[in-house]
């Protein structure tokens, strides 16, 4: 048995000669952190950020200790919460183990197929030799496997390089959407502050109602109207108290934070506006050369011709085998047991016949997936322009209403809140049309606020329009989103 065993792998030699040496495909896509320099360096682009693919237990451990420096106790600014939901969001690592079977599966293709081995014993139980009359060995393998292996390879190593894009798209729109909620959040602790004192405000005018309601100078009419007004913010303070704690369990989700880790606090209001605008007037140009979605669509449209091509070339067989086999053989002669090996070697081809199978609907759905994708490539490519346009005017118009408010609304709230305290001191104007303008007042300023922050989050969205993570809507990014302040300019929540 130890003569056939090493006939049989003589035999086997060649069928395994050509993959014995690793290739350099091979060595990358064995790699533990294959294609992860891609989504790397998409990141630093496009956000200034660093992406990390945490696989052991001592990167774990540093990343959690990393973070829980950033945040405990601490005011987070967009820049930081960015940067920690980047290394600590699980969904996120679970798009990079996507991308690690991407890796698997291309460096799977980089192997050649095993051979299967079969050995057939004959005449057992003969009683001229004892134990056997013959023995065979056969060494089959997938002559198609090894015809069609370098197509495999490139469509596996396309749709590798996909898979890259994919782990950056995710990476980004995980850092646009955290930049989004943290506008969010500190827009919405904003206006918290300012009903705040909005209702210290409201307070004394219904206080004061009531004593000019005891002395008979305000009838029962006017003292409901200031007591009402003063309820009213008190439900809307509550509701926007509500709608900030909302936002802020939003961002630490995002952020992966839990337990004690959840004990920071976001600004309690947004960064001024800025002075000028960013000029971004090849905003369609540069979103069409550096969108990571579109670069990925791309690509599946080259593995599927690359498929395409595979399907046509095979539609007729889809495996075909080569045969090989070795006969031993037991002879008896002047009753002396001869085992003897017979050194012809038999070849056979076992192959499909194309007689119910033509290949035919193998052909055609080939080409409708080829002839959807391309169609969808296209869809993209006008969507990726429509969306640059939209983002670049919502950017300069967000901002042209913010500065109105700022430079010519709220103003003149503040001259005609002046010039009534004033006339109010000379018993000009009656205590009710003082209120009446404190009141008009903050519905301004309630304006003001929600319009720089309709600014900010169209700043947020530049970047991921142009390098990819949109997700639906307003998004946060990076790049020109930077202004955002990292450290906050008040106390937050």
């Amino acid at each position: 048995m130890n003569r056939i065993a090493r006939n049989a792998s003589i035999l086997a030699l060649p069928l395994f000669i050509g993959g014995c040496a690793a290739t350099a495909q091979e060595a990358l896509y064995g790699e533990s952190l294959a294609g992860f320099g891609t989504v790397q360096a998409a990141t630093r682009v496009a956000t200034g950020k660093n992406a990390v693919w945490v696989q052991d237990r001592q990167t774990a451990d540093a990343i959690t200790s990393q973070v829980r420096g950033m945040v405990q106790g601490k005011t987070v600014g967009a820049d930081t919460a960015v940067q920690v939901a980047l290394l600590n969001n699980r969904g996120l690592q679970a798009a990079y183990a996507e991308l690690g079977l991407s890796a698997t599966d291309a460096w799977q293709e980089t192997m050649f197929v095993n051979p299967t081995a079969s050995i057939g014993v004959l005449g057992i139980g003969s009683p001229e030799l004892g134990a056997f009359r013959a023995l065979e060995g056969m060494i089959v393998n997938n002559i198609f496997a090894l015809v069609t292996r370098d197509r495999r390879i490139d469509i596996a190593d396309t749709r590798f390089r996909k898979a890259q894009l994919d782990a950056a798209v995710a990476t980004l729109s995980l850092a646009a959407e955290t930049r989004r909620a943290w506008i969010e959040a500190a827009s919405a602790w904003e206006r918290v502050a300012y009903l705040n004192q909005a209702r210290a405000a409201a307070d004394a005018a219904s206080e004061l109602a009531a004593r000019l309601g005891e002395s008979g100078a305000l009838n029962k009419s006017g003292q409901a109207r200031e007591h009402v007004f003063n309820a009213e913010l008190a439900g809307e303070t509550a509701r926007a108290r509500l709608a900030a704690r909302t936002a802020k369990a939003e961002l630490t989700r995002l952020m992966g934070l839990w337990g004690s880790d959840i004990e920071y606090e976001v600004p309690n209001q947004l960064p001024s506006l800025p002075k000028t605008l960013a000029r971004v007037e090849t905003i369609e140009t540069d979103a069409l050369g550096h969108r990571a979605d579109l670069k990925a669509a791309a690509l599946d449209l080259e593995a599927l011709a690359k498929q395409y091509g595979l399907t046509e070339a095979t539609r007729y067989e889809t495996d075909i085998a080569l045969v090989a086999g070795l006969e031993v053989e037991g002879e008896i002669e002047d009753g002396d047991r001869d085992i003897s090996v017979t050194p012809n070697l038999d070849l056979e081809v076992e192959f499909a016949i194309p007689i119910f199978d033509s290949g035919k609907a193998r052909m055609r759905r080939a080409e409708l997936e080829y002839m959807g994708a391309a169609n969808r490539l296209a869809e993209k490519a006008v969507n990726v322009r429509s969306e640059a346009r939209t983002a670049y005017d919502e950017y300069k118009s967000t901002y042209d209403i913010a500065r109105h408010y700022r430079n010519n609304v709220l103003p003149l709230r503040t001259t005609i809140e002046e010039e009534a305290l004033l006339t109010y001191n000379g018993m000009i104007t009656s205590t009710f049309e003082l209120l009446a303008d404190t009141r008009a007042k903050i519905d301004s300023v309630l304006l003001s606020v929600d319009a720089k922050r309709d600014f900010w989050l169209a700043e947020a969205n530049l970047a991921p329009t142009i390098y990819g993570g949109r997700s639906g809507g307003a998004t946060g990014g990076g790049g020109e989103a930077a202004a955002v302040a990292d450290a906050g300019e008040a106390a937050g929540h």
